[in-house]
């Protein structure tokens, strides 16, 4: 039995989190810890296990084997760094952390303790998107030239715990970054993932466009990531990140390439559509993508529990992780300076 300590209370814990991991035999949760201890006595109260004052006290628990980092931007780094050192496996929610230095310190952490640093990136476990990346290895539609990758939504304040315009989302204290480290690091993960490239150059606008705050006031975090990026084979394409879209979520992608065209999550009926050169049309219906507001299992929690059980490391691992983050904090750079950043490794 493998006994799980949840670091931060919020919806995604809430959603994603706890009730994944109530749904695998061998995994009981043990403990909670939020910055508010009445929700994290709340959860108590209904699925057991103790609460705590302090993630730092959780970790000096040795029966905890692992734990989940649900908790604001700002502190995944070093919460996960402490959890490691303290011997737990630990699973953190994306974005890794709020710099290149901390991502590169968590995979060192992790090497160091030899327990397991992963980062819930579940875009690539999205059925559809295993799919996709199979028929591209296969060259269904030949030879890659471009892509156009979209993740756009209403926005956090539809969607977080503390419902509202004072969600800790718009806070740059807490969350540093905005759309891009909400969606975009999912789409960037992404189109590695169907690549099987990584990114090498990017050119971006960070940009808040229309949220504001309780206040009126222009929130402090990008709500628009507009971002082109250069892979290694020479493949260029588009990826764009939103918080101010007030119709339907929108989580597409469409490769482009030499024999045809692959829409993903772009049609309500089919997950999958190739457009041949030739004129014929291939369908696929396979699964829907998850939104805000039809939320199924991510299967993140799943590859995790796998990974105890195997002491194997798993595909959303650190490392991979980091290399996603890379791509982000280049398009950071680059919309500071208005520049193209290369990134060397």
């Amino acid at each position: 039995m493998f006994h799980i300590g949840i670091i931060g209370c919020g919806k995604i814990a809430q959603v994603r989190h706890i009730p994944e991991y109530m749904a695998q035999d061998d995994v009981k949760i043990a403990g909670f810890y939020d910055v508010s201890r009445e929700r994290a006595e709340a959860l108590a109260n209904v699925h057991g296990g103790m609460t705590y004052s302090s993630y730092e006290e959780m970790l000096e628990n040795p029966q905890i084997d692992a734990v989940s980092v649900c908790a604001a931007n700002n502190v995944h780094a070093e919460i996960t760094i402490k959890a490691l050192e303290a011997g737990k496996h630990v699973l953190c929610e994306k974005p890794m952390a709020m710099t290149l230095e901390e991502c590169e310190a968590m995979v060192e952490a992790s090497e160091k303790t030899g327990k397991i640093l992963m980062i819930g990136h579940n875009q690539r476990l999205a059925k559809a998107h295993g799919k996709a990346k199979e028929l591209i290895e296969a060259g269904a539609i030949g030879k890659l030239i471009t892509f156009q990758a979209m993740f756009v939504h209403k926005g956090p304040e539809t969607w977080s715990i503390d419902a509202g315009k004072d969600t800790w989302f718009f806070d740059k204290s807490k969350a540093v970054l905005g759309a891009m480290a909400d969606l975009g690091i999912h789409k960037t993960d992404l189109i590695q993932y169907l690549t099987g490239e990584k990114v090498t150059e990017a050119t971006a606008v960070l940009t808040t466009l229309e949220k504001t705050d309780a206040s009126g006031n222009k929130i402090g975090v990008d709500d628009n990531a507009f971002c082109i990026y250069k892979m290694q084979s020479g493949i260029v394409g588009t990826m764009t990140a939103g918080w101010t879209c007030y119709g339907n979520e929108n989580n597409s992608t469409v490769m482009y390439g030499t024999k045809g065209v692959m829409k993903i999550y772009s049609d309500p009926d089919y997950s999958i559509i190739l457009e041949m050169k030739d004129g014929e049309t291939v369908k696929y219906c396979i699964d829907k993508i998850q939104t805000n507001d039809n939320q199924t299992t991510s299967g993140v929690i799943d590859m995790f529990v796998d990974a105890l059980r195997t002491g194997k490391e798993p595909e959303l691992n650190g490392q991979t992780a980091l290399n996603a983050m890379e791509a982000v904090f280049a398009c950071v750079e680059s919309s500071r300076t208005g520049r193209t950043v290369q990134i060397e490794r």
